[in-house]
């Protein structure tokens, strides 16, 4: 598979690795509705701060669980003026390159700094996807080529699911030079291979196509008799003769019928008696199936007429005249070529493709009036998404109870059409977002608030979605060198531990048991610690001990315990901190 390799790729395709483990320090929670709230935690997250360390602090978790990732991240055009720096030149970026990278990124390009920002990124959030789940990163042509290079190699080639082209105008200038840009793209990758989004809701446009001549159970359509690969499936390609003209009919060259022979004769004995004969017309097969006639498969039988076509034909008649045809029936009344009938019950809802047209998904203009009328006629953002585009990803890609993750969260777009998705169908999405500037809290958090609540005036006012959400700063590293940050809380070191131990997020605490973390696929886990005295695993410390399990893992500051014993009761002992694992 073909790489890219660009200045600094050394240095960073395993950078994820170093990234410090933050812990997640609560600010407060927001709920619609309500004054004042209580410290209490929302499973929806706001998080201010740099989002490769934001990334890593959801790992123990949300690793593998989050089921839609939408990110919109600088498309590197080389314009400083936005909010969102969109050349990869902010300080604090360059802070990062030059730690990462060395003397090396003083001599970078845009592209090679862009390519060093988002490939340890995209490590992580590959993480974080759930088996079933799929990202769509919005980018437009500066970097789309690099990036769908750099998603092979990350999420993998066969993870590829589409490259979306989203109508991002309705109208151009007059005055406007070259080739217009009315598309952006939106790159999509699932987790595993072979993904299939969720169909979308039938349009009456669609459903007007489907119609009841003869009275049938449901409304249906007409549809193609055939299926392609006759030359595979010579067993489905023989004569079936028609009822009403005696003639022998066989599929189109190229194609066979779409069932097999014994079904198809029990839907043509709806119309009249058949039988199956021996027609000795290899000839004709061979020349459906585009192959030499020695080459056509022998013996299969094609479907005739049990009595006469006078007798065969009346009582067809009388079917087609009481009406409910068969499945496969006869056009022009009775006289035409074979065709097959879809049921729109059978058709279910309407397929995603890769273009999104404007009218469906909203707009550039659509999205700034969203902000207009969020913000009290402010144009915080230049650039934002409409909430219809995000409304639709979701639709395609989550279910009524998924968690929904966008790290470069700019003005709140995504959490925007998670509340109202939610409220149009009574689901229980949940959103983390992550943005790294000042304005997280002045405008990301603000329009959150403001959905929630309700805004504008007068005619043009939108109700509130109602909700609530948690706002956090990144805190601090959980492990200094070979040592536990003694400034963070004992509870956020227990969580960190049992999911590295068990991939697992830990659930409440023992109530008999402070030092137990949990038990997992029959093993116990304890972490004796504290964070003012020496903790010994020792015989006194055994005797706390109440559940039983196949084995035991217990982190202490020391062990009193000998190998054998600790062989008889199946214990490991794991030193703190040097035995905590790095994530």
């Amino acid at each position: 598979m073909p790489t890219l390799n660009w200045i600094g790729k050394d240095k960073v395709i395993n950078h994820h690795l170093d990234v410090p483990f933050r812990v997640l320090d609560l600010q407060y929670t927001f709920a619609a509705g309500h004054q004042e709230q209580p410290m209490a935690e929302s499973e929806n997250k706001i998080i201010r701060g740099d989002n490769l360390e934001a990334l890593k602090a959801l790992l123990p978790r949300y690793e593998g669980k989050i089921k839609c990732i939408y990110i919109d991240p600088p498309y590197n055009t080389g314009n400083e003026g936005w909010v969102y720096n969109d050349n990869v030149n902010d300080p604090k970026f360059r802070k990062w390159l030059g730690q990462v990278v060395g003397k090396e990124g003083e001599d970078l390009s845009r592209h090679d700094k862009w390519l060093c920002m988002m490939y340890p990124r995209l490590k992580l959030l590959q993480r974080l996807l759930a088996p079933d789940g799929a990202i769509f990163i919005s980018i437009d042509d500066n970097e789309q080529a690099n990036l769908k290079l750099i998603c092979d190699e990350i999420f993998g080639a066969t993870c590829f699911v589409s490259n979306i082209s989203w109508q991002r105008t309705y109208s151009t200038r007059n005055d406007s030079k070259g080739i217009v840009n009315e598309v952006e793209h939106m790159l999509v990758y699932s987790k595993q291979p072979n993904w299939n989004p969720h169909k979308l809701p039938r349009t009456e446009a669609m459903d007007a196509k489907y119609k009841n001549p003869d009275n049938d159970t449901t409304l249906w359509r007409i549809d193609n008799a055939f299926a392609p690969g006759a030359a595979t499936h010579q067993g489905m390609v023989y004569a079936i003769q028609h009822p009403f003209t005696g003639q022998m009919l066989y599929p189109s060259n190229g194609a066979c019928w779409r069932y097999q022979q014994n079904d198809m004769l029990d839907i043509m004995r709806g119309w009249c008696e058949y039988k199956l004969r021996d027609l000795h017309d290899e000839r004709e097969r061979a020349h459906v199936c585009g192959v030499p006639e020695n080459e056509i498969r022998p013996n299969v039988m094609g479907i005739v007429l049990t009595e006469l076509l006078e007798i065969s034909a009346e009582k067809a008649r009388k079917v087609y005249e009481r009406g409910q045809w068969p499945r496969f029936f006869f056009t022009k009344g009775g006289m035409g070529g074979i065709a097959r009938k879809t049921y729109l019950d059978n058709v279910g809802g309407k397929l995603a493709t890769n273009l999104w047209l404007h009218n469906a998904v909203g707009h550039t203009d659509e999205a700034k009036k969203e902000m207009l009328a969020l913000f009290d006629g402010k144009a915080l953002f230049d650039t934002p998404k409409p909430t219809r585009l995000i409304e639709f990803v979701l639709k395609v890609a989550s279910d009524p109870d998924s968690i929904i993750l966008d790290s470069f969260a700019g003005s709140g777009t995504t959490a925007h059409a998670v509340l109202n998705l939610n409220k149009q169908d009574g689901g229980n999405r949940r959103f983390i977002l992550v943005e790294m500037e000042d304005y997280a809290e002045t405008t990301t958090a603000e329009r959150v608030r403001r959905v929630m609540q309700g805004y504008g005036e007068g005619n043009s006012a939108v109700s509130g979605t109602g909700g609530d959400f948690s706002f956090y700063d990144l805190g601090e590293q959980l492990l200094i060198g070979d040592m536990l940050n003694p400034h963070i809380p004992t509870q956020r070191i227990r969580e960190y531990v049992y999911f590295m131990e068990t991939k697992t997020p830990m659930r409440a605490d023992s109530e008999t048991e402070p030092y137990l973390l949990g038990v997992h696929r029959q093993a116990a886990y304890y972490f004796v610690f504290e964070p003012h005295r020496v903790t010994v695993l020792d015989d006194e410390m055994l005797s706390t001990i109440q559940i039983h399990a196949e084995e035991y893992v217990i982190y202490a500051d020391r062990c009193a315990l000998g190998q054998e014993e600790m062989a008889r009761l199946r214990i490991t002992f794991k030193k703190i901190p040097r035995d905590i694992t790095r994530l």
